[in-house]
């Protein structure tokens, strides 16, 4: 019996502390993602107490490559990623990031984590692949200014500045906006 009451303090234990587990999954283009837009949020993210995992398409050995020569492990593949195991979906932009504007497996996601109110960032012009997606219709959002036409062709209320925040939606213009928006995104998460 003493056995059992300490293996159920355990497992209670252990259930309470894996649901309270904070995760944020952030999707990189396997080669030339900017890397002051993953490293910086994925710190600031993780210094707040978030497991955050990288998500992308097949890479050469595993490792996605930034357009600063910077290497990540990539630890999803991104046709297995689902949201509901996550807090927050952000997308990384820079050169590469254009091969998900129509990828079905992330506007899919976009989607599915739209739908279930999952907090959404995307930077740089990652934002495309959320107007691509259709939920920035009638919202607020910001992109990397030479895809303001895209946005807008969708439905969005492009506004030029660093960082906007919409219903849950979050964008930011470019790398040197990378450390704003993590935060930004941090105070979506508290409400």
């Amino acid at each position: 019996m003493k056995y059992l009451s300490i293996f159920l303090l355990l497992f209670s234990f252990l259930t309470s502390a894996t649901a309270q587990t904070k995760n944020i999954l952030m999707i990189v283009a396997p080669v030339e993602f900017r890397d002051e837009e993953l490293f910086i949020p994925k710190k600031i993210f993780e210094d707040n107490g978030y497991k955050v995992e990288v998500a992308s398409k097949p890479t050469e050995a595993g490792k996605a490559k930034g357009v600063g020569g910077a290497e990540i492990g990539v630890d999803l593949l991104l046709e297995k990623a689902r949201f509901g195991k996550y807090d927050a979906i952000v997308i990384v932009g820079g050169p590469g990031a254009n091969i998900y504007w129509q990828d079905k497996d992330v506007l899919t996601l976009i989607k599915d984590a739209r739908q279930n109110k999952k907090i959404i960032g995307a930077i740089c012009i990652a934002p495309v692949c959320l107007a691509n997606a259709g939920i920035l219709e009638g919202k607020r959002a910001t992109a990397f200014a030479s895809e303001a036409q895209k946005l807008t062709k969708k439905g969005a209320q492009y506004v030029a500045v660093n960082v906007v925040a919409d219903d849950g939606i979050i964008t930011a213009d470019g790398p040197f906006e990378s450390e704003e928006f993590a935060y930004k995104i941090l105070e979506e998460l508290q409400k």
